[in-house]
C-alpha cells in the first residue's frame, strides 16, 4: 500500500508542477487582468452597486423566493456556492500558504482574489447566458456548456470547444473527489482527532489505519449520504441555514483574537507586505523563501479557497431563479470578496498573531504543523475550548464544502452521462468520503491542488475566448440598470429562453 501511495505522490507532483508552475498561474492572473480591464474595473467602479444588489439586498423577498420549478433562490445559490468555497482552504489552506510561502503569501491571496472577483463574475455571467433546462426541468449550466456552445460557436473552434468541454467535465468529476471530498474530509478528521482524541490510544485496522479515523469517516459518510442523495434542493436547504451561521461565528472568534493582539496588528500587516517578494535566508541555517514560492503559494491557496477560475461555482449559480446574467455575476463578485478578503484575512491574522510565525524574519518556527496551526492559535487565547471550536468550525466548513462539490460533480456527470449517471455518481461520491478520513494529509492536499489546476485550464481558455460576450452583456446591463437607457436586454444564448426571460424582466421578475 505504501509503495502505491509513493507512486501516486510522484506522478501527482509531476503533473502539479507542470499545470501550476508552467501555465496555471499565468493563465489565472492573466484572465483576471483581462476581465478586470475590459469591464472597466467593475469590482471597483460599481462597488456600491454590487454590494447593494448582493449582501445589501439579502433580506429582500426576491433573494429567497424560488419563482420557478427546477431552480433555487439567489441566496440559496450563493450559500451553496459559499458552502463549497468556504472550507479547509480558509483555515488550513491559509496556514499552509503562510508556513510554506511566509506572510507575503497573504498579499498574493489578496491580489488573486481582487482579479478573481471579475473572473468569477465572468464565469457566472456566461453560466446564466448559456444555461438550459434538463429532462427533469432543472437548470443546467457551467463551463462545459459555454465551452461547447460559446467557444464551439466561434468559426474554426467547433471541435476545440467540444473537446475542452469534455475535458472540463472529466476534471470536474476528479476534482470533486479531491478538493470536494478527500481533502476536506481529511482535514476534518485531523482536527477532530487532535482536539478530542489526542490522548486516546486507538487501535489500528486494515494495516495502519486508526480506528478513530475510520469511525469518523463512516459517520460523515452516513450523514453526507442522507443530504447528498436528496439532490440540490436538500443541499441548498442545509447550506442556507448552516453557511451564514458558521461564517459569522468563525469571524467573530477571529475578531476576538485580533483584539487580544491589537498591538501587533501593525507588525502583522507590515510582514505581509514586507515579505510579498520573498524571504531572505537568515543565520543559523534557516533557508529563505523565493518570490516564486510566495506568489505560487498565495495564488494556489487563494484559488483553493475562493475557486475563482475553476468554473466550479458556476454549476450552482446557474440553478438560480435569476433572469439577468449580470445579477448572478454580482453574487459571484461577493462570493470571492466574502471568502478571501473577509474569512481568509481573519485566518491570516489568527495565524500571524499566534507566535508561531516570526514576524521579523517571516519564517515559521520549528515543530509547527500547518494542519493544526489555527487550532493552536485559538487555543493560545481560549484554551482547550479554542481548539474544540476550530475542530467544529473545520467540521462545518469542510463538510458543507463536500455537499457543494457533490452538486458540481453531479452536473459534470450529467453533461457526460445524463441523469442516470448522476444517481450512480452520488453513491460513489458518498462512499469515497471514508477514503479521505484514512488518507495521509499531504497526499490528499497535493491531489486536490492538481485537480484544481487541471480543471482550471480549459475553463479559463473558455472565459478568455468569450470575454467579448461578457463585455457585451455587462455594457447592456449597465446601460439599462445603472444609466437608465431603454435597450433590449441580453439574457440568453437561446432565443426561446431569451424571449421568456425578457418577458419576466419586463414584469420585474429579475
Amino acid at each position: 500500500m505504501s509503495d502505491f501511495m509513493t507512486t501516486v505522490a510522484t506522478v501527482n507532483d509531476s503533473i502539479n508542477s507542470f499545470v501550476w508552475v508552467k501555465i496555471g498561474l499565468v493563465l489565472l492572473i492573466g484572465t483576471g487582468v483581462l476581465t478586470t480591464i475590459l469591464t472597466g474595473f467593475f469590482q471597483v467602479t460599481h462597488f456600491k452597486h454590487w454590494m447593494s444588489k448582493t449582501i445589501g439586498g439579502v433580506f429582500k423577498a426576491d433573494a429567497h423566493v424560488k419563482h420557478e420549478a427546477g431552480s433555487v433562490s439567489q441566496f440559496q445559490a450563493l450559500c451553496t456556492a459559499l458552502a463549497a468555497t468556504i472550507g479547509t482552504g480558509n483555515i488550513a489552506g491559509v496556514a499552509a500558504a503562510i508556513c510554506v510561502g511566509g506572510p507575503g503569501a497573504v498579499f498574493w491571496m489578496w491580489v488573486a482574489a481582487f482579479l478573481g472577483m471579475m473572473t468569477n463574475y465572468s464565469e457566472n455571467v456566461l453560466g446564466i447566458y448559456y444555461r438550459r433546462k434538463n429532462k427533469e426541468g432543472e437548470w443546467s449550466g457551467g463551463a462545459m456548456y459555454y465551452l461547447k456552445d460559446g467557444l464551439g460557436n466561434i468559426l474554426g473552434y467547433e471541435r476545440l470547444g467540444s473537446f475542452l468541454a469534455v475535458l472540463f467535465a472529466l476534471f470536474a468529476i476528479l476534482a470533486s473527489f479531491g478538493i470536494g471530498n478527500m481533502g476536506q474530509i481529511n482535514k476534518i478528521t485531523l482536527n477532530l482527532e487532535n482536539a478530542f482524541f489526542a490522548n486516546v490510544n486507538a487501535p489500528t485496522v486494515l494495516g495502519d489505519v486508526s480506528l478513530v479515523n475510520l469511525v469518523i469517516g463512516i459517520v460523515l459518510m452516513v450523514i453526507g449520504g442522507f443530504i447528498i442523495i436528496g439532490g440540490l434542493k436538500r443541499i441548498a436547504a442545509v447550506a442556507e441555514r448552516v453557511v451564514p451561521f458558521m461564517a459569522l461565528i468563525y469571524v467573530l472568534g477571529a475578531l476576538i483574537i485580533m483584539f487580544v493582539h491589537i498591538t501587533s496588528i501593525g507588525a502583522m500587516f507590515a510582514a505581509i507586505f514586507r515579505f510579498a517578494f520573498g524571504i531572505k535566508a537568515v543565520e543559523g541555517g534557516a533557508v529563505g523563501v523565493a518570490v516564486a514560492t510566495v506568489i505560487q503559494q498565495g495564488c494556489k491557496r487563494g484559488v483553493f479557497s475562493n475557486e475563482a477560475g475553476l468554473g466550479s461555482s458556476v454549476m450552482v449559480h446557474s440553478n438560480s431563479n435569476v433572469k439577468e446574467p449580470v445579477k448572478q455575476g454580482l453574487w459571484g463578485i461577493f462570493e470571492v470578496f466574502a471568502d478571501t478578503f473577509i474569512v481568509c484575512t481573519m485566518t491570516a491574522i489568527v495565524v500571524l498573531s499566534s507566535g508561531y510565525i516570526d514576524l521579523s524574519t517571516g519564517l515559521v518556527k520549528d515543530g509547527v504543523s500547518d494542519a493544526t496551526l489555527v487550532a493552536q492559535a485559538f487555543g493560545n487565547v481560549f484554551g482547550r475550548p479554542g481548539q474544540w471550536f476550530v475542530a467544529i468550525a473545520v467540521l462545518l466548513f469542510a463538510f458543507t464544502t463536500v455537499l457543494g462539490w457533490s452538486h458540481y460533480g453531479s452536473k459534470a456527470v450529467e453533461y457526460l452521462f445524463g441523469i442516470t449517471g448522476v444517481k450512480i455518481y452520488r453513491v460513489i461520491f458518498v462512499l469515497m468520503i471514508v477514503s479521505g478520513a484514512v488518507m495521509t494529509s499531504s497526499l490528499a492536499w497535493d491531489i486536490s491542488d492538481t485537480f484544481n489546476g487541471l480543471m482550471m485550464v480549459p475553463n479559463l481558455i473558455g472565459v478568455v475566448a468569450l470575454t467579448p460576450v461578457v463585455v457585451k452583456i455587462t455594457r447592456n446591463y449597465v446601460a439599462r440598470k445603472i444609466e437608465g437607457k431603454d435597450e433590449e436586454p441580453v439574457l440568453s444564448y437561446f432565443p426561446e429562453i431569451q424571449a421568456e426571460a425578457a418577458e419576466a424582466v419586463a414584469k420585474g421578475e429579475e
